[in-house]
């Protein structure tokens, strides 16, 4: 039975029949059976069956992947609460969340600022969270952006499938929540909040960029630390570990004159490398931050996938609505709200306009999306020239390929066709500090055409939006000194107060110095370096050294 069929022999179950979308006042309009439906398997609320409808459109249609879907209507104080707990259902108790809880609800209640129609999270299954006050039109976008775009997206792209355990999720924040509890009826608010504090500091720093996390239980670090602490007794004198002997032996060399750091291998997971190694921390102290390094390590694919997620839901969101037009479901009232709203989220300011803030993700993803299937229905000879493995092609498989295999880095630098940078009026600046003025290196000719999808592609990249920063490796048969490399990126210095703001919670859970290199990548040499306690710097290596920690 093809989807027309499916939609059809559904909604002949319903005395509105296939007027049962047009006819409702509002989204909780209560469905009526026509004799004989009672006992069959169908929806009984104009949500479900909404969401019904959407499903077999998505997966019988267009073959779309997702988890099963939940949804839940919830009102806006709720909404304000999913947004102070970064969008999960449920939180541990913190601060923070409390402080972004009232900084929203101000904003929305002084109507400075309006709230989502939906937040989905990357679940098994997947949740999807929609406003009580959407109307009925609002109401089916949102199911279909959220619930089947996003849904699958969460299951089909490789960032998601490699860095998180949808399944897990909602399980290991529960048992969060109750950890964190359960340890500040035992060491005191106060005590846990030190701890929260300075592993929030450092979450971005807690997650495995490049490669899937290494699962390791707390008892094989416990087992890793007790045998460093052997090494250490073994090697280490009580009378050269005293403050006389201290920093003659902090220096102590192999034979290849480098300085004895554990381990070798640069770790680019911080709060890992703390709750593993860091030589006093109570094992209640290690959970709490590997849970915090877990939590960040599910969030770290939404921020590399931004624009990719929210162009694929928006992609499908505005298919699927219109297949419903076509098929006369909706009205065309309905199909007026949904293109007001569709365009409003599109909605990409000008260059100058005091609005712009940078490229709107749902409009340069909905871009992106919609110009890979003209490209494959309706190729141009530019299109033949300059992408020959997609033009022509099917569009659907070609679609899932392109969003499956792909971060928004190298997304738009593969996909971002001279059309699209037409239509959009991109340009490229180019911004030398030691140049006196701007310069537009780039325009929408040949010539221009792959500068700006280069440059573009590199606003995406990680390096461009974070230092890069990891751990080299900790002096454990001295002062147990940590030391953290930073790999300098186009001329940028770090911002040394601020540096050691971060450095400071970092000293806080390790216990003893925390040492930061900054180190240029070609040359190996150390162009600055940070530490807390500011004089922990004067015992390692000085600007112009050689890194030779990085082995």
């Amino acid at each position: 039975m093809g989807f027309r069929e499916k939609i059809e022999d559904l909604l002949s179950n319903y005395v509105d029949g296939r007027d049962v979308f047009k006819k409702a006042d509002d989204w909780d309009y209560k469905l009526e059976l026509v004799p004989g439906a009672e006992d069959k398997d169908i929806p009984r609320n104009w949500i479900e069956l909404a969401d019904k409808v959407i499903s077999i459109l998505a997966h019988d249609k267009y073959g779309l992947d997702t988890y099963k879907n939940r949804i839940e209507i919830i009102s806006a104080e709720t909404m304000l609460d999913l947004y102070a707990s970064v969008g999960l259902p449920e939180s541990y108790p913190h601060w923070s969340f409390g402080m972004q809880r009232e900084q929203e609800g101000k904003s929305y209640n002084q109507g400075r600022s309006g709230l989502a129609y939906e937040i989905v999270i990357n679940t098994d299954p997947a949740i999807a969270y929609c406003m009580d006050s959407n109307t009925k039109t609002m109401q089916m976008l949102v199911i279909a952006h959220a619930s089947y775009g996003h849904n699958s997206f969460f299951k089909g792209n490789h960032m998601f499938k490699q860095f998180t355990k949808p399944r897990n999720i909602l399980a290991d924040q529960a048992a969060m929540c109750e950890a964190v509890l359960r340890y500040e009826d035992k060491y005191g608010q106060e005590e846990v909040e030190k701890v929260l504090d300075a592993a929030h500091a450092l979450q971005n720093y807690g997650v495995n960029r490049y490669n899937k996390p290494k699962t390791r239980t707390p008892q094989e670090d416990a087992a890793r630390r007790a045998e460093l602490e052997e090494m250490r007794q073994r090697n280490v004198n009580p009378l050269m570990d005293s403050p006389v002997f201290r920093d003659a032996f902090n220096n102590v060399a192999n034979d290849n004159g480098e300085k004895q750091l554990f381990p070798a291998d640069l770790e680019e997971n911080l709060l890992r490398y703390v709750a593993a190694y860091a030589p006093h921390l109570q094992e209640w102290q290690r959970d709490l931050v590997r849970r915090v390094s877990d939590l960040s390590q599910y969030f770290y694919p939404q921020r590399q996938t931004q624009v990719m997620n929210e162009g694929w839901a928006s992609f499908w969101h505005y298919t699927i609505m219109n297949d419903l037009h076509e098929m006369d479901l909706i009205d065309d009232g309905m199909s007026m709200e949904f293109v007001q709203s569709h365009c409003g989220v599109l909605f990409q300011p000008e260059f100058d306009s005091p609005y712009y803030s940078g490229w709107n993700p749902y409009a340069l993803g909905f871009a992106i999306y919609q110009d890979i299937k003209r490209m494959c229905e309706n190729p141009t000879d530019e299109d033949r020239e300059y992408f020959p493995d997609i033009a022509g092609k099917e569009w659907l498989p070609t679609l899932k390929w392109a969003m499956q295999n792909f971060k928004d880095e190298s997304f738009i630098e593969q996909f971002l066709s001279p059309k699209v940078i037409r239509d959009m009026g991109m340009f490229n600046i180019h911004d030398d500090e030691l140049e006196e003025f701007l310069v537009v290196d780039a325009v929408q000719n040949r010539d221009g055409y792959k500068v700006i999808a280069e440059r573009l592609a590199a606003q995406y990249r990680l390096a461009e939006r974070e230092p890069a920063i990891e751990v080299a490796g900790y002096n454990y048969r001295g002062d147990r000194s940590l030391t953290l490399q930073h790999k300098i990126f186009k001329y940028r210095p770090l911002h040394e107060e601020n540096t050691k703001g971060v450095l400071k919670h970092l000293y806080s859970l390790w216990g003893h110095p925390v040492v930061l290199h900054s180190v240029d990548p070609e040359s190996g040499t150390v162009g600055a370096t940070i530490s807390v306690p500011t004089n922990a710097a004067e015992r390692g290596l000085k600007i112009g050294d050689k890194m030779k920690y990085n082995i």
